[in-house]
């Protein structure tokens, strides 16, 4: 079978995003916590932040117009594929200490892999990121895992 990864696709495994900081306000907080729904008073008051509250946050703010027809946001580190539909492979957390008002955080993505499978349906490519969260003194806040499949 001929692979749909190409050299120059595989030359991208290893690239990083340049890192984002940014600093973490009780106010961010409590807003994703009653966006969310949370039901901790340590969420709703803004105390602490709940899990998932760095989804996305390294991601610039965009116009609905300005992303892809499919709804997504045109992301720099990821390569030009021949396979154009994107579907959610999976995401694994490991958090290190609680985020709190005050932090100032810096998000880094990196990609670990690329790599190719069968589906049911034809062919997968997935890759595959790490995102590093780490204090300004580079204190670990929270290392993730996320899987990107394109069908």
């Amino acid at each position: 079978m001929l692979s749909l990864i190409t050299d120059e696709i595989r030359a991208w495994i290893g690239r990083s995003s340049d890192p984002v900081a940014f600093e973490v306000s009780r106010r961010d907080i409590v807003k994703y916590s009653l966006a969310t729904q949370q039901r901790n008073e340590k969420y709703l008051r803004g105390d602490e932040a709940p899990p998932m509250f760095l989804f996305a946050a390294d991601r610039p703010l965009q116009a609905i117009a300005d992303l892809r027809p499919d709804g997504i946001w045109h992301d720099p580190l990821v390569p030009e594929l021949p396979l154009k539909r994107v579907m959610a492979g999976g995401i694994k957390h490991r958090y290190f200490r609680a985020i709190v008002p005050g932090d100032m955080l810096s998000i880094q993505r990196s990609i670990v892999g690329i790599y190719e499978k069968q589906g049911s349906s034809g062919p997968l490519i997935f890759i595959e990121y790490n995102i590093d969260v780490t204090t300004e003194a580079g204190e670990p806040v929270m290392q993730e895992t996320q899987v990107r499949i394109n069908r």
